[in-house]
C-alpha cells in the first residue's frame, strides 16, 4: 500500500500556479458536469476564459465551482491533486481584463470565440501526495513557463 499525505497550502498553490490544463466541475439543471479547460493564476484567483454560451459560462457565472490539477506517473504509481473551491465571478472591467492579459493570460486552446473571463477566489485549496520520497514540484512533467 503507498503512503499518501495531505499537501500545505504553499504546496498547493505552487502546483496550481505551475499548471496548464484542468478540470472545472460545475452543477447544471441536468446534473454534474465535468470541463477540461487551459487555465491561468492571477493575483490569487485561478482564471478561465470561456464562451459566454458555453455550459461554463451559462452555469458557472456567480456559482460554487471545484478546479482540479494534477499529475499522476501511472508507471511508479505516485502522483498528486489539488482542489480549488470557491464562487466563479465574471470579470466585466476593461481594466481587469487587461491586467490579467498582462500577467498571465489564459489563451484558450480552442479556436472558437472566448470573450468571457471566469474568475474563481479560492475559499478552499486542498491537495494530495501520492507516493512518498518524491518531490511533486521538481519532478513536473508539464510546467507553465514565467
Amino acid at each position: 500500500m503507498l503512503d499518501s499525505r495531505d499537501l500545505s497550502t504553499s504546496e498547493c498553490e505552487t502546483l496550481l500556479r505551475a499548471g496548464v490544463a484542468g478540470r472545472v466541475a460545475l452543477v447544471t439543471p441536468n446534473g454534474p458536469h465535468i470541463l477540461p479547460i487551459n487555465y491561468s493564476v492571477v493575483d490569487g484567483a485561478v482564471v478561465i476564459c470561456t464562451s459566454p454560451y458555453s455550459v461554463l459560462g451559462t452555469y458557472g457565472r456567480d456559482s460554487t465551482l471545484a478546479f482540479e490539477v494534477d499529475q499522476f506517473d501511472y508507471a511508479r504509481q505516485r502522483g498528486w491533486s489539488v482542489v480549488a473551491r470557491g464562487r466563479a465571478e465574471a470579470v466585466h472591467d476593461s481594466d481587469e481584463i487587461e491586467h490579467i492579459r498582462r500577467v498571465r493570460d489564459p489563451r484558450p486552446w480552442i479556436s472558437r470565440s472566448r470573450a468571457l473571463f471566469l474568475r474563481l477566489h479560492w475559499t478552499e485549496l486542498t491537495g494530495r501526495q501520492l507516493g512518498a520520497g518524491w518531490d511533486p514540484v521538481r519532478e513536473l512533467a508539464v510546467r507553465r513557463t514565467i
